[in-house]
């Protein structure tokens, strides 16, 4: 890292040798592996992982007067405290528990080791736009759920991923939709995924009743064999396509669930009422709800803030004055 770069966790700042020369924050993407007959993989991405965030460095006597000692004391109290601190450099803003700190005490200097484990990754994205609201995942996976149903074959299915299909195109934003709106697409997915989990079901007692690979046995006709064979290779294929619908109508209808059905809390860094409630709802008057929920006059957001989000309601009356 830079020697210009500050790096500051909570409200210590790190000075000369205490700012080490690198600090990585890499993440992986956590995956849900199945691995089906032969050698076919359904593969679902659950989401980022970010990995410990982990730099070592040297206290020293700093020119206010404060010890090596002092420095490394005033860390050890955080990690005492066991309180989430914000932890930033360059355009790096994170929430993180700090997981270990290891000080090597030695004369006139202190060489340390710090891990962080990170809560929350708060900072601005180059586009904020690029972010996805309700509206692009559930699209999102009805766009993903009609590439995949005429590969099953199955014409009820067919008929109901189409009912489902003009139920999500007929609303106009699901951004704070209600009830009654959520509930015209819940019931048509419903339907759709049952016949999902009754064709899974079907598919797989035919794999389960192969006894050998392929099904192939002696003493029994090619062109049954063939059957057979072709029967079972189907099946996996079928299998295949059959784990994906389930996968995105359940994680549809987990987001339809969510939408104004709950409340919810989230972490900011600064900013607006107004701009949080038009990412959250939509709609930038949505910020009296929030307002309300927090017991806030002010749409302005001060450093780091945990604020409740309230279900969407486009009743703005009494508005709050600062």
């Amino acid at each position: 890292m830079a020697s210009q770069t500050v790096l500051t966790l909570g409200d210590f700042v790190f000075q000369d040798l205490e700012v080490p020369e690198s600090i990585g924050f890499g993440l992986e993407q956590r995956l849900a592996v199945k691995k089906l007959v032969g050698g076919v993989r359904d593969i679902q991405a659950l989401g980022p992982d970010p990995r410990p965030i982990d730099w070592s460095g040297i206290f020293l006597p700093t020119p206010e007067g404060e010890s090596a000692l002092d420095r490394a004391e005033a860390i050890k109290s955080m990690v005492i405290q066991a309180q989430p601190v914000t932890l930033s450099w360059d355009r790096i803003y994170l929430m993180v528990y700090i997981r270990s700190f290891d000080p090597d005490y030695r004369f006139a200097r202190i060489p340390y080791r710090i891990s962080c484990e990170v809560i929350q990754d708060l900072t601005t994205p180059d586009d904020l736009s690029a972010e996805p609201d309700a509206d692009d995942l559930i699209d999102g996976d009805m766009n993903s759920i009609n590439n995949v149903v005429p590969g099953i074959g199955d014409s009820t299915l067919s008929s109901l991923t189409a009912t489902l299909s003009n139920a999500v195109s007929s609303v106009k934003t699901f951004v704070g939709a209600g009830v009654s709106t959520i509930s015209s697409v819940l019931q048509p997915l419903n339907a759709a995924r049952s016949q999902v989990l009754s064709l899974i079901g079907a598919t797989d007692s035919v794999l389960n009743s192969v006894a050998t690979v392929g099904g192939i046995l002696p003493g029994v006709p090619i062109a049954q064999n063939i059957f057979k064979l072709e029967s079972q290779v189907n099946g996996v294929a079928r299998m295949t396509g059959l784990l994906q619908l389930n996968g995105y109508m359940g994680r549809m209808s987990i987001n339809l669930g969510q939408i104004n059905s709950s409340v919810r809390t989230i972490t900011v860094g600064g900013g607006n009422l107004y701009d949080l409630a038009a990412k959250e709802y939509g709609n930038a008057m949505g910020w009296v709800n929030i307002a309300k929920a927090n017991n806030l006059t002010d749409p302005t957001i001060t450093g780091i803030s945990t604020l409740v989000i309230p279900p969407f309601s486009n009743d703005s009356s009494g508005l709050l004055t600062a």
